[in-house]
């Protein structure tokens, strides 16, 4: 059995368009739509990631700032961007792209950025609605997972689902969108640690891999048939590879999202959803 790929190119570039008409019916309005970037550092993944994020906001019509920052920003002085940013009115959304070198902990920064442009959907504010079943802005990796899945008409309601990775970036959101009504999913969180995670990932319909461990999953870890999304983007010398053995798992899996391709796209895609959100509450008053 070869699985079936699902790619997230055609979902995002549906997304962008819809992103798109909301973007010139504010601009119709007289309201331009603003994203920020905050880059710490030279990590040659994170510039290229911002740089996908700026090109993207182009095509869908947001200006878009980009604020780069040497690795040896004083933590006061990535606070006075973010504040500055925050009361910039250009500025309908903003993100920080992490990790942040020297292992500085991105929590605290996080949360001095105005729930209400988070761009990334990770503030605890917003967190905290998500848990709540409340409306708000989304984190933007899992909503592009779901709608990856749902692109492709992969069921969730009442499917087993094992989420590997409990970062607060994908697995502990994700799980508990899957769980809520309407989409009904049974979830697992796992991890490196977990004792038996084969025998685990093995029962389950829908693998989501998110450890950030390159080839972490292999084949022994999918039952036939199942469903595997590939959130890793580990850099390698050839590139980037994702935290499951594409090529053994593809041999069993129904369907397998790649990397690159699959969700780094729906990433981008949400973001820039968040985004439009953002600004037409700001035009709302």
């Amino acid at each position: 059995m070869k699985a079936r790929l699902l790619s997230g190119k055609e979902e995002a570039a549906a997304v962008e368009a819809e992103v798109a008409a909301r973007v010139a019916a504010l601009a119709a309005r007289g309201k331009a739509v603003g994203l920020a970037t905050v880059l710490v550092g030279e990590d040659p993944a994170s510039q290229t990631y911002v740089r996908g994020k700026h090109r993207a906001a182009a095509r869908v019509g947001m200006r878009s700032f980009d604020h780069a920052l040497p690795a040896e920003t004083a933590p006061a002085d990535l606070e006075r961007l973010i504040d500055r940013l925050n009361a910039d009115p250009a500025v309908d959304a903003m993100l920080l792209q992490i990790p942040l070198p020297g292992g500085l902990d991105p929590l605290p920064f996080i949360e001095s950025i105005d729930p209400a442009k988070d761009a990334d959907g990770l503030h605890p504010e917003n967190l905290g609605r998500l848990v709540l079943g409340l409306p708000g802005l989304r984190p933007a990796t899992p909503s592009g997972i779901l709608r990856l899945l749902d692109h492709y008409g992969v069921e969730t309601r009442g499917a087993i689902v094992v989420v590997v990775g409990r970062s607060f970036l994908v697995g502990r959101p994700l799980a508990i969108l899957l769980g809520l009504k309407g989409r009904d999913a049974t979830v697992t969180v796992a991890h490196t640690a977990t004792a038996d995670l084969a025998g685990l990932t093995r029962q389950a319909d829908i693998v989501v891999a998110a450890a950030g461990r390159r080839g972490l999953i292999g084949p022994e870890h999918i039952r036939p048939g199942a469903v595997v999304v590939d959130v890793g983007t580990n850099p390698t010398e050839s590139g980037l590879v994702g935290d499951v053995d594409f090529v053994a798992v593809s041999e069993i899996a129904g369907a397998i999202s790649p990397v690159p391709g699959g969700v780094g796209p729906m990433t981008i895609a949400g973001l820039l959803e968040n985004a439009v959100t953002a600004a037409e509450r700001h035009a709302e008053g």
